[in-house]
């Protein structure tokens, strides 16, 4: 499972860590019955305190994701809805265009060389998590 928490966005941490747990569990790269780290473990590896991975795990049992059992652990529920309504992942996809737009005029990159960089940059993505 990789993760990467970006500590200088305006994207708090948990959230972050939520939504790709559940882009995660919707696209299938977590099964059903598939235990998450416990929280401890998590917030070790990602270098954030165990509240901010509990909050995220806490946000997703509320999205009927992951169900906690106790001291068995968080797991993936047998059928997890998807991980955003259709609106707000086009909201938030729109704010993550803008955010690209802006850097991009602020470098004075041209349209083009910046679609470029984009694409090759969700191609490599790709390729790391295969």
């Amino acid at each position: 499972m990789i993760i990467r928490l970006d500590h200088t966005s305006h994207i708090p941490p948990y959230e972050q860590l939520r939504a790709q747990l559940a882009v995660m569990i919707t696209a299938g790269l977590l099964e059903p019955a598939t235990r998450l780290p416990t929280v401890r473990d998590m917030a070790s590896v990602l270098s954030v305190s165990p509240g901010t991975v509990a909050r995220a795990y806490r946000e997703l049992a509320v999205d009927e994701m992951v169900t906690g059992r106790g001291r068995h652990g968080t797991v993936v529920v047998d059928e997890p809805p998807g991980s955003e309504p259709v609106i707000e992942r086009a909201t938030r996809l729109a704010a993550a265009a803008n955010t690209f737009a802006l850097a991009v005029r602020q470098l004075g990159i041209r349209k083009t060389a910046a679609i470029e960089a984009a694409q090759r940059a969700l191609d490599d993505l790709e390729h790391r998590e295969k």
